[in-house]
This record gives C-alpha cells, sequence and structure tokens, in this order.
C-alpha cells in the first residue's frame, strides 16, 4: 500500500508557481537571518521598518526568479544548470537591491524601506545561494532516499572515470526511479586509481574480484567510455563476465536523445559489440544515384544476405525490385514484409538459377540493369559430402547469371562471395572460388562490370554459430564447438550488406573488394561469452563441448590468397585484393567441364577437377585428401 502511494507521488510534479512561493519563502527567511548575523544574532533592529520590507524584498524576489526561471526546474532533478541559474537570480537580487538603497538614499530618504545597509545586503546574497542550493538538493535527496527505499536498489560500478563517466553517473544520480546504486569507478588511468570522485572511489580492473564483488553486493558494470578500442572492450568484458557480472555500455555521444544520457540508452553489451574491430560505416552520397530509377535483381534474395541486400535497395528510389529464390516459403516471408511496409515495384520470383532458361526468361521480361548475385550453397560439411550440388550452384549458378547478363546489357553484377573462398580446404569454398575466378574471366567481354565482395562470417545469417548456439541454450546445452582454437572472422549482416552496396557503386569491373575485420574472434570464446549475456554461467549453468573439426573445416580462415596483396580505396576500411593471373581460356575450358559434369560423375572425379582449377585447394579432415596425395 505505502509503496503504491508513494509512487503514485512521484509521478506527479510540483506547480511551477508553488515551487517559486517556496523559494520566495526561503529568501524572506534568510533575510531575517541575515539581520539576525549583522546584529550579532541581537533583536536590536527596527522590527517594524524589517516588516515593512519584507513585501518589497517578496516583489524584488520574485522579479530576479522568474527573470531566470528557477522556478521552472523539476526540483527531484536538480542539476548543475539548476544550480548556476540560483546563483544568478541571487545575484540579480542583490543588484536590485543595491540599485534601490543607491536610489533611496540620493532621491528619497535615508529611512526609506528601500534603503538597506550594504552588509546585510552582501550577507543575504551568501545565505540566498546557500539555502537555496540547499533547499533543492536536499529535497531532491530526500526523493531519491524515499523512492529508492521502497524500490529493490542494485549496485553497480562505472568503467570510465572520465567525462562520460561522469555524464553516467549524473545520468543514474538524477533518475530516482533506476534502482541503481553506484557504489564506485573503474579506470585503467594510474592517476586516477586510488582517488575520490563524488566519494565515491576509483578502482582498477585487477582490484574487482569475487571477494570485492560479495563484499559491494555488486551485479552490473555500464561501460560508459567513449570510442572505446573494440579490442579493449573484449577484454574488459571477458574479465567481467568470468566473475559472474552482468555488462551493459554506454552509446555513442551522437546517440544520446538531444545530446543528454537516459538510462533508458544504456544497453545490455551485445554481441555485436564483442567483434573485435571498429564498425564499418560508409556514408557515399553517390549511392543514390546508382540505384536511382534502375531495375535491380537479386538472387539468393530469401537468404540472410540476400533479403538484407533487399532491404536496403528498398530504401532506394529503385524502378523496380526482382527478388528471385528458389525457397519459396522464405521468399513469401520476404515478400509479405515488404507489402506490410507499404513498398510497391517489388516482384517475387521462384527460380532455379540453375535452370539458364528460366534466368534468361526473367532478365527478358524484366530487364535488369543492376544483379546482386547471392544465390549459393555454403554449408561446409553438407558440401563436402554433395559436391555435385555445389558445382551445379556456385559455379553452374553463377555462370547462367553472369553469362545472362553479359547477353542482356546489365550494367554491373555483384557477386557475394567468401573467405572460405581464399586457399579453400573445402569444397563449396573452392566452388566460390572458382565462381570468383568466372567473374574475373569475363571483364572487358561485354558492357557489364563484374565486381566482387568477399567477407567473412555474418552474425545472424542462416547456418552460422549464433542462431546454433541460441538454440543450444534455450535446450540448456551444451553448446558444441569443433575446435578449441578455431577462430573466425565477423561482422554483422547490415554491414556485410552496405559493404555489397558500396562495391557495386565503386567497383569498375574486375576488382575482389575486401575490408578490414580487426582481429578474429575465438569461436569458444565467442560461445562463453553467449552463455554469459543469456544470464547463465559456464560451465555450471552450460558447459561446453568440443566435437572435432567437421570434413573441409580449417582452423583459421584468411580474406587473401597466396600471391594477392591490396590497394587501398578511399575508405580506410575497404580494399581490393590485387589478384595473381590467370589464363583465362584454361579456367573457361575447365569451368565448362565442371558445368557438364551430371551426377552420375563420380564425387572424386568432380573434385579432381576443381582441384585442378584451384591450386592451392588442399582438403582437410576429408575424404578427397587422398587427391593431394597424388600432387
Amino acid at each position: 500500500m505505502l509503496n503504491k502511494y508513494l509512487n503514485k507521488i512521484s509521478e506527479k510534479y510540483a506547480s511551477q508557481w508553488l515551487v517559486l512561493l517556496f523559494d520566495i519563502c526561503v529568501i524572506l527567511v534568510t533575510f531575517f537571518i541575515a539581520y539576525l548575523i549583522r546584529y550579532n544574532f541581537q533583536l536590536n533592529f527596527d522590527l517594524n521598518e524589517f516588516f515593512q520590507q519584507i513585501p518589497y524584498i517578496a516583489i524584488a524576489a520574485a522579479v530576479s526568479l522568474i527573470a531566470v526561471g528557477t522556478y521552472k526546474g523539476v526540483v527531484r532533478f536538480t542539476g548543475f544548470k539548476d544550480i548556476v541559474n540560483v546563483v544568478i537570480g541571487a545575484n540579480i537580487l542583490a543588484t536590485i537591491l543595491i540599485c534601490c538603497t543607491f536610489l533611496s538614499r540620493k532621491f528619497i530618504s535615508e529611512y526609506s524601506i528601500f534603503n538597506i545597509s550594504g552588509s546585510i545586503i552582501y550577507i543575504h546574497l551568501l545565505l540566498n545561494i546557500l539555502f537555496l542550493i540547499g533547499a533543492k538538493l536536499f529535497i531532491k535527496s530526500l526523493y531519491n532516499y524515499i523512492i529508492h527505499d521502497v524500490k529493490s536498489i542494485s549496485n553497480v560500478l562505472i568503467f570510465g572515470a572520465g567525462s562520460s563517466g561522469m555524464l553516467t553517473y549524473d545520468a543514474i544520480q538524477n533518475d530516482a526511479k533506476s534502482g541503481l546504486e553506484v557504489v564506485g569507478f573503474i579506470d585503467d588511468d594510474d592517476r586516477k586509481i586510488g582517488k575520490k570522485i563524488n566519494l565515491i572511489s576509483v578502482y582498477s580492473l585487477e582490484s574487482i574480484t569475487d571477494k570485492f564483488i560479495n563484499k559491494y553486493n555488486v551485479e552490473d558494470v555500464i561501460i560508459s567510455i567513449q570510442n572505446i578500442d573494440p579490442t579493449r572492450l573484449l577484454q574488459i568484458t571477458s574479465n567481467l563476465f568470468a566473475l559472474g557480472l552482468k555488462v551493459k555500455i554506454v552509446p555513442p555521444v551522437q546517440n544520446w536523445i538531444d545530446g543528454d544520457l537516459s538510462i533508458g540508452q544504456i544497453k545490455e553489451v551485445k554481441i555485436e559489440d564483442l567483434l573485435g574491430r571498429d564498425p564499418i560505416h560508409i556514408k557515399n552520397p553517390d549511392l543514390e544515384e546508382q540505384y536511382d530509377n534502375k531495375v535491380i535483381l537479386i538472387t539468393g534474395a530469401a537468404g540472410s544476405i540476400g533479403s538484407e541486400i533487399s532491404r536496403k535497395i528498398s530504401l532506394y528510389n529503385y524502378k523496380k525490385l526482382i527478388l528471385v529464390d528458389n525457397a519459396e516459403s522464405a521468399l513469401y516471408d520476404v515478400q509479405q514484409e515488404f507489402k506490410q511496409l507499404g513498398l510497391t515495384n517489388i516482384e517475387a520470383i521462384v527460380a532455379d538459377v540453375r535452370n539458364k532458361t528460366r534466368v534468361d526468361q526473367i532478365f527478358n521480361q524484366y530487364k535488369p540493369k543492376i544483379v546482386f548475385h547471392a544465390a549459393a550453397y555454403k554449408h561446409v560439411p553438407l558440401m563436402e559430402n554433395n559436391p555435385y550440388e555445389a558445382i551445379s550452384v556456385n559455379i553452374g549458378g553463377t555462370k547462367n547469371v553472369a553469362d545472362v547478363a553479359v547477353k542482356h546489357s546489365v550494367d554491373k553484377f555483384v557477386l557475394i562471395s567468401t573467405d572460405k573462398a581464399v586457399n579453400p580446404t573445402n569444397v563449396m569454398g573452392a566452388t566460390k572460388r572458382i565462381a570468383e575466378l568466372y567473374a574475373s574471366c569475363l571483364k572487358g567481354k561485354g558492357h557489364t562490370k563484374f565486381i566482387t565482395t568477399r567477407f567473412g562470417n555474418v552474425l545472424g545469417s542462416n547456418g552460422s554459430v549464433i542462431p546454433l548456439f541460441k538454440k543450444q541454450i534455450e535446450k540448456g546445452g551444451p553448446l558444441t564447438v569443433t575446435h578449441k582454437d578455431i577462430t573466425r572472422y565477423f561482422m554483422t549482416i547490415p554491414e556485410a550488406c552496405q559493404l555489397v552496396l558500396e562495391a557495386a557503386a565503386m567497383g569498375n569491373g574486375g576488382e575482389i573488394f575486401v575490408f578490414d575485420m580487426g582481429e578474429p574472434i575465438k569461436i569458444f570464446n565467442l560461445a562463453t561469452n553467449m552463455i554469459v549475456l543469456s544470464g547463465l554461467r559456464y560451465p555450471e549453468d552450460i558447459d561446453i563441448k568440443i566435437t572435432g573439426l567437421r570434413p573441409g573445416e580449417k582452423i583459421y580462415e584468411e580474406l587473401l590468397a597466396d600471391g594477392e596483396n591490396t590497394k587501398k580505396t578511399y575508405h580506410d576500411k575497404i580494399m581490393i585484393a590485387k589478384s595473381r593471373h590467370i589464363d583465362i581460356k584454361y579456367v573457361e575450358q575447365e569451368i565448362l567441364k565442371l558445368s557438364k559434369m551430371t551426377s552420375l560423375a563420380q564425387p572424386l572425379e568432380m573434385v579432381s577437377v576443381i582441384k585442378g582449377l584451384v591450386p592451392e585447394y588442399i582438403s582437410n579432415n576429408s575424404t578427397f585428401e587422398v587427391l593431394d596425395d597424388k600432387k
């Protein structure tokens, strides 16, 4: 009952005029105290004159307070700016009294009610500043104490004792309903460690131990450092997760609402925050011109990458957007998503890129000018066991779409590739590398410009480890990791798709775009972080099981093949791979041989031709290793 009553009161705010009246009353009280101080706490002054001056002081106080608007502030949220306003208002009042005293003595009489002793005015000024600020801070503290007393309090630490950390502290202090109590700061700066800020101690990260956490009953740590190095963020969170703490992060200052931080903006750390690199941000005004009034076709449009490219393209002033995929249910979902958004001029077409006649029919009907080819088989173990399917889709499907694009004079053809195409150890990666080679062979053979984008694993995509780990956590574990040392590069789906759009705008044909993805992340560490982010503990609540490398899987991925180096672009995170020279006639001849193979061909025969095309393809943990022994 008490909680309900206090919560109801807390939702109401005092009238501005009530606040003004309260401040005026405080000023009148301090005026009396100023008289007492001036006369050594003796009532040997003219009380009649004093009471006659009260209305005059009240009016002068009202004028000065209204002038600076101190009464407009919400007392429970009193902050630095409110305090400055009080000081200014008190000085305006003192100035009014001094001016009126001077004019009274010169033009009226020394015994006028406007004539006040200078010493009383100065004492009154100091008392006003002290009492007005003190009263507001007292009411704020009392309110916070009452609200905190009826709410459960969570003790937190703030990582960062700089300006951002102070703003975070103020945001917590000013929000009585946050239920948070700051018990300390953490900082890397040795000069701050051991000192106090707002009577709160600053600690080093190393001093935050299980004993410390139990002593202060700490539950959360809020990381409040602007532009923190992602690698350092990963180190910090790993240490805090190991202590069983929840970690939250303050967003970049440009994302603060009207320049102010609110408690609601402080969010739990997400996997995307722990990629170990700075997110890719691209702002290119040329993109609008590239896609303006164009018919754009996307293959594999129902997949995680294809559908996100579709969403990003839908933001531009396209003429028509053609979504092609052979997965009807997933394509239907994407189509309905766009319909619910009220987007028009979007065609969803069920078709298989292996059917060249069907592909040609679609191009002939819609005449696309830009093609994003995302259709591919990408699951390494499945393709290792079904090499014909990898060849037919990743190579044959790419060849079909690329050839038709040349036939219909498409402006740009953007191939979505993968880091697994670099020094491949599996059929999937090798077939994607051959798709890259075929795109290179078509350079200059027609109007179409062929561009390749090559990137690492995408967080949250179909078949990635993140959805798998989430499902395993929901079932109570264990999480399965193939090797404790296995590492991968990661990016988010929006980043990957933004890169693809940028490549289409930047490319002049023949390029393979790669970009700086920072340091690769250990999948084992990613698994432990996901367990902790789910509010659980490793290994007490959920364990991690090492299952062994799958067929064709390698421990480390690369972004550049042997013999490749890079040249810079206008964006410091995006580079162009300088590919080694290829024998175009030989590559086209071998790709044609692969395209003519049927499902009746032996897997070893198929993979043998692939290895001839991609000499750097060395099988790993696969039945096809026998072909490498014969080299």
